[in-house]
């Protein structure tokens, strides 16, 4: 297995809809903007590509992979398509790795795109609502956010987690895609803003839900050799991990807590795991990961991460699960401020418990408020991790707000349906 470099990457705008332009042109303008910031990479040595998209619905075309393929130039060369609900754009990068690792390919080309607003809200759920068991979930009103509302308040009764702690999260994100400029929804917000927003299911207002959205997003991934024959500042991917569990949550066994290397069984004793409050295949995801990349306790190890924050509830879930915090301490975690970027004013007040060091969770504003076009969203993470890593936050947003001061290791998160497929993948700066 050879070691494998990102070493160019590029997104457009994220927004509710962008009816002025079509997938293969929001997938060009990446690629195109991806291209450019890298001179010494041209269209004739990218080997192949891999494409992702979630639903063949919202663009009402099957083999729109094969179109954009077409529409980029690089046919006659091999591509392919993967899906994987919300962790497809995970799953992409993972595939391109793959594709470079194995050395089938010297530079492969990952790129994502969904275009989610050419229906109405209710269809577009009746789209993602198939991502659920059409047998099962699906004819009862098997809607995500009926199934994270469940699972939150499962939290909420296991761990205490208050929607005080929900509503900072909103808070975070929202203020830190005030500095991004390819967000689809920025804003200043205080916790009375979240609660009193609409109520979508108990405790989950409209502010504790990303949004469905267009846009597209691409990462260049090559080997060692061809990264230095670029030039540029490649970051190393070293560390991949995935996860998987059941569709339907009825069918997931309990059973002891997957330890992660700084964690001992004694203080999960009395947990009862997974239930319907945390994610088995995330934390395989995460050991996996931190097992390839060589890293023992992520909370002192990682400088930052960008994870699936579909809901501010599934943010406290996944940092328990990737072992930023232990299981049940994820609203402490919020409230103790350690999540959030140290030089931006979020006007809260913080408990500074000092139990756990600094360390952002989703800088670029995440899925809440940056956007949820789901192919491309965890090619999006990956690009903003890469753009930290090289500390060219400025370049890119044309504001230096959020890059943070020596960035050396990041990790990107993908997260399909109720935990069904997970993707971890570690980055590092050279």
């Amino acid at each position: 297995m050879r070691p494998v470099y990102m070493v160019s990457g590029g997104i457009t705008k994220f927004a509710k809809a962008l009816p002025q332009t079509d997938f293969r042109r929001m997938v060009k303008d990446a690629f195109d903007y991806a291209l450019a910031d890298l001179p010494g990479l041209s269209r004739d040595r990218i080997d192949g590509s891999v494409c992702s998209y979630f639903s063949d619905h919202f663009t009402r075309q099957l083999m729109a992979g094969a179109m954009v393929q077409d529409y980029l130039g690089l046919n006659p060369k091999p591509s392919r398509r993967v899906e994987g609900g919300g962790a497809t754009g995970g799953l992409c990068f993972q595939s391109a790795w793959e594709s470079v690792a194995s050395g089938r390919m010297e530079v492969c080309l990952a790129m994502g795109f969904e275009t989610m607003g050419r229906v109405n809200t209710w269809k577009g759920n009746e789209f993602i609502a198939l991502a659920s068991d059409t047998n099962f979930d699906y004819p009862v009103g098997g809607f995500y956010t009926g199934y994270y509302a469940m699972m939150v308040n499962r939290h909420m009764h296991e761990f205490g987690t208050t929607v005080e702690q929900m509503a900072k999260v909103a808070i975070k994100n929202h203020l830190n895609a005030v500095y991004n400029p390819y967000a689809q929804r920025p804003g200043r917000l205080t916790v009375e803003d979240v609660r009193a927003a609409l109520m979508v299911a108990e405790p989950l207002t409209i502010l504790d839900c990303c949004q469905m959205s267009d846009g597209a997003a691409v990462a260049i991934l090559a080997s060692e050799e061809m990264a230095q024959k670029l030039g540029g500042t490649p970051v190393r991917v070293t560390g991949v991990g995935s996860g998987t569990d059941a569709m339907r949550m009825a069918d997931r066994p309990h059973g002891e807590v997957i330890l992660l290397p700084h964690e001992n069984r004694e203080e999960y004793a009395d947990l009862k795991y997974p239930g319907v409050h945390s994610f088995r295949g995330g934390r395989v995801a995460a050991q996996n990961a931190y097992r390839m990349a060589g890293i023992n306790d992520p909370g002192q190890e990682l400088d930052f991460v960008e994870l699936h924050d579909a809901y501010t509830s599934s943010e406290i879930q996944t940092c328990e699960d990737l072992g930023l915090c232990r299981y049940g301490e994820g609203g402490s975690f919020v409230d103790s401020g350690a999540p959030f970027m140290p030089n931006l004013d979020y006007g809260l007040s913080f408990s500074g418990s000092g139990k756990w060091r600094p360390l952002p969770v989703n800088p670029s504003g995440g899925l809440l408020a940056c956007g949820h076009p789901v192919g491309a969203t965890g090619l999006m993470q990956a690009v903003f991790a890469f753009w930290q890593l090289q500390g060219t936050i400025e370049k890119h947003l044309k504001d230096a707000t959020l890059q943070l001061p020596d960035p050396r290791r990041g990790l990107i998160h993908s997260h399909a349906g109720t935990g069904t497929y997970i993707t971890v993948s570690i980055m590092e700066r050279v």
